[in-house]
């Protein structure tokens, strides 16, 4: 599943640069990002199934979006020193409804480059009638978006989020 306004995940466009540099990225191009619904309950059955060991620790508490493919020089230091220096920061908006944001952003170091956990409160209901609902994120100077339309991200009838 992926896409533009695809399912559980998908490629994002980031605006800026990852770096906080003036050029775009080493090949002179922003790096292609990918966005993930990471607490949507077919993406932690799939985790099982792998056996990642990499996956981070979700709440019920929560819903869950992660920023994977950043480049590894934004996470120089440890995690804090990146979580500090980044200060991601992230919202999810919905037509007509209040804006929710981010209560926690999680910086995790990996071998392939960081990832980002943003962590939203689960008492802010999201279903199946909001139709899509838009992530939008600044991780250090980058910014970018991602759609996810809700009715696509159905499981046996069921909306996992």
């Amino acid at each position: 599943m992926g896409g533009r306004g695809g399912g559980m995940d998908g490629p994002a466009g980031p605006m800026g640069t990852p770096d906080g540099g003036s050029g775009p990225g080493p090949a002179g191009t922003p790096p292609t990002l990918t966005v993930r619904w990471e607490s949507a309950l077919p993406v932690q059955e799939a985790q099982l199934k792998i056996r990642s060991t990499n996956a981070p620790a979700m709440d019920e508490a929560h819903y869950a979006i992660v920023v994977l493919g950043l480049p590894s020089r934004m996470a120089e230091g440890g995690p804090q020193d990146s979580a500090d220096r980044l200060k991601p920061e992230a919202e999810l908006k919905r037509d007509g409804k209040k804006t929710i944001r981010s209560s926690e952003a999680r910086v995790l170091p990996r071998d392939d480059g960081p990832i980002v956990v943003f962590l939203f409160p689960r008492s802010q209901e999201i279903s199946l009638k909001d139709t899509q609902v838009e992530f939008g994120a600044h991780i250090g100077r980058l910014r970018l978006t991602q759609v996810f339309e809700l009715n696509e991200m159905l499981c046996a009838g069921k909306l996992e989020l």
